[in-house]
């Protein structure tokens, strides 16, 4: 009979930081965090939201925080691995289980914690808004068509917005503009038939 206990992430045997990885779980195991697995590897949740994960590389195993932006990190090891493309993760690297200090990363567990359980995230950024001159003129024009239109959720329309914008030639627009003229009165998506 299997057990309904959750399976824990067992290293891959070609994996060089075992004993290293090993003794950074038994460091979370010290939180309330749980060990959950998500993309190949033990990441560590708080009410089901990601807090931080670990695993090893070729040449350093470490902790990434999934919202370690907002850690203080007196100690400076937090670094940005994707500069420009990562907004809130951070990672702390070692190459060595000398470099791990139990206190030091329970501190910076238990910050993380706290960001947690505070909200302390980074939002997505919204979308600019993306107006078709064309399609609001004909909007304008047709009350039928306004109405039809305004049916649809936000995303809906962005997306008729940016079909015709997308276009680069005045005539490729009034084309498009005549191919979802009828999809909206019949209130049909421009991408429903993919979905």
């Amino acid at each position: 009979m299997e057990s309904s206990k959750p399976k824990k992430h067992i290293w891959h045997k070609n994996n060089n930081w075992t004993e290293e990885l090993n003794l950074l779980k038994e460091i979370i195991a010290q939180t309330e965090l749980v060990e959950t697995t998500k993309w190949g590897g033990p990441v560590y949740v708080l009410d089901g939201k990601n807090v931080l994960g670990i695993g090893g590389f070729k040449s350093y195993f470490g902790i990434w925080f999934f919202n370690g932006i907002f850690l203080e990190d007196k100690k400076n090891v937090l670094i940005n691995a994707q500069e420009g493309v990562t907004k809130s993760l951070r990672q702390w690297r070692f190459s060595s289980k000398e470099e791990v200090s139990e206190s030091e990363i329970l501190a910076y567990i238990h910050e993380a914690i706290a960001n947690e359980k505070t909200g302390k995230v980074i939002k997505p950024a919204k979308k600019e808004a993306l107006v078709s001159v064309l399609l609001q003129q004909e909007l304008d024009n047709d009350p039928a068509l306004a109405k039809a239109f305004q049916q649809f959720s936000a995303s809906k329309q962005r997306e008729f917005q940016e079909y015709i914008e997308e276009a680069k030639r005045e005539p490729t627009k009034l084309s498009r503009m005549e191919k979802i003229k009828p999809m909206i009165m019949q209130n049909i998506g421009l991408n429903d038939k993919y979905k």
